[in-house]
């Protein structure tokens, strides 16, 4: 069976082999680089205050990493798509499972072997993927604090594996119970994308009680915002250590009061060059109240999520057990 899961998937293996070869040889190349700008940055700027280098050393592979971790964003779903939903379904419509069953091999044999050796190759691509690509840009994330960020938190750690392990089964589930190929594939790409659209907005900030804190805004976080409206309301804080920020206040005073409509906000607002804005807003000594997820929980967070999409990956495998055991032919 492992032979002849193999032939069946040589095509698909080969051209994934030699695009993980491809990929790893960039990521090897790239991390080498940044590790090197990294350790001159720290070098020159020694003792003293490193942040204005260390955001331009990540400025200048913001980009590359960014597109990496949408990479590995998708990379999961390609393969659920193009490994997983082929599975069975392809064996239906050419017919051959038939042969397959009447040589002594038992229906849930089959199954196992195809979703061990595709699903388990699958899975294992992915994790050596998302270990480089760690290595090669933890600088630039650790220098934003953007570990939480959803990209950032979906491409790294644990979780890429178990999206992959997931996409896998879920398309092989659909390709028994569709028995062809093109739904199965249409449908493991709307099914998994939902999922994995939701767990990041609906699920994942529950995974533990978040925390409620206040954060000064100094001139250097006032000029990393990504908005600051008109009566004082912000977006894009990002907080020094890298929690993930759930949700921020209007800008507040000392006394905690809004201060959106008072007049010297207003002055600042209305006279001030966006070089001088974050020293105006910032000498008024103001705040805001945030809810967060602290910045030591990312494994924890990690953890409880490949845990969740591998409980997904056997409730899938259930499915697709159940649905085997029903079929006549």
């Amino acid at each position: 069976m492992i032979w002849l899961t193999w032939r069946q998937f040589r095509t698909q293996a080969l051209i994934g082999l030699a695009a993980l070869l491809l990929l790893g040889g960039y990521l090897l190349v790239l991390g080498l680089d940044i590790q090197h700008a990294h350790q001159d940055v720290l070098a020159h700027c020694g003792g003293r205050d490193c942040a204005g280098p260390l955001g331009a050393f990540a400025d200048r592979y913001r980009l590359r990493t960014d597109l990496l971790g949408y990479l590995l964003l998708v990379l999961p779903v390609v393969l659920g798509v193009f490994c997983g939903a082929p599975l069975a379904a392809r064996e239906f419509e050419a017919g051959t499972h038939r042969l397959v069953w009447n040589q002594s091999i038992t229906r849930r044999r089959w199954l196992a072997v195809k979703l061990a050796v595709v699903g388990g190759s699958c899975t294992l691509a992915v994790a050596l993927v998302s270990l480089l690509l760690g290595w090669a840009t933890g600088p630039v994330v650790a220098v934003e604090g953007a570990r939480f960020e959803p990209v950032a938190f979906a491409s790294h750690g644990l979780v890429p594996a178990a999206y992959a392990a997931f996409a896998s089964v879920l398309g092989a589930t659909f390709g028994l119970h569709l028995r062809r190929t093109v739904p199965a594939m249409a449908a493991t790409l709307a099914v998994f994308t939902a999922v994995q659209l939701a767990v990041p907005a609906l699920v994942r900030p529950h995974y533990q009680a978040p925390e409620r804190t206040s954060v000064q805004l100094t001139a250097p976080i006032v000029a990393n915002l990504g908005k600051i409206g008109t009566y004082g309301d912000i977006g894009g804080l990002r907080v020094p250590g890298g929690p993930w920020v759930i949700d921020t206040s209007a800008i507040l005073d000392e006394s905690g009061a809004p201060v959106g409509h008072s007049d010297w906000f207003q002055d600042c607002m209305d006279h001030s060059s966006l070089a001088d804005l974050p020293r105006c807003l910032a000498d008024h000594r103001i705040h805001v109240q945030i809810t967060q997820q602290p910045a030591g929980r990312y494994w924890t967070f990690q953890v409880v999520e490949s845990a969740l999409f591998a409980l997904l990956t056997a409730f899938a495998a259930v499915l697709a057990v159940r649905r085997l055991r029903t079929r006549a032919d």
